[in-house]
């Protein structure tokens, strides 16, 4: 399975809690003003990889809590961000993933690689960026209008639960 990726940062502490691995994922369809990776919008941009390969690239330590899936849009490369999260959960690491869809929107599509990956999410960050909504305060999100959401919790209950530190 290929993908293609803007870059992996090994050590982040602003994408969730905790030291994170964070995975860009090449291409977006929801252009926000104000986006903070416009570079990751091209589709065909970034560099192709095998999901072995991604996985070889990133050096993972006890130290690390999870692995972010952010963009560009996770979504648009679902089988492979769902396959990466599913290697992190073997690991006994937390998954997080940044979307600029809305969560009903997610649910209401009838494709398997997006449910899949849903399953595979812990946390999800969801709605586009809005500019004029941007507060830098805000953890973990750029815009007050994107939830921070707690996956099984919602699936389970089958509306928004906020994630909670």
């Amino acid at each position: 399975m290929n993908v293609r990726l803007a870059g992996i940062t090994q050590e982040s502490v602003s994408d969730g809690p905790g030291m994170r691995i964070t995975v860009f994922f090449q291409g977006c369809e929801h252009h926000c003003p104000g986006c903070h990776n416009p570079q990751t919008w091209d589709r065909q941009g970034g560099v192709a990889y095998s999901l072995d390969e991604v996985l070889g690239l990133i050096k993972d330590s006890p130290l690390i809590k999870g692995i972010t899936l952010s963009g560009g849009e996770p979504f648009l490369q679902a089988e492979a961000a769902a396959a990466l999260a599913c290697e992190f959960h073997a690991r006994g690491k937390d998954v997080w993933a940044y979307t600029g869809y809305l969560w009903e929107n997610l649910l209401a599509q009838n494709d398997p690689a997006w449910k899949a990956l849903i399953a595979e999410c812990d946390v999800l960050v969801d709605g586009p960026f809005r500019e004029g909504e941007r507060n830098p305060g805000l953890f973990f999100r750029g815009s007050a209008n994107q939830r921070i959401i707690d996956v099984p919790a919602s699936l389970k209950q089958g509306r928004v639960i906020a994630w909670q530190p």
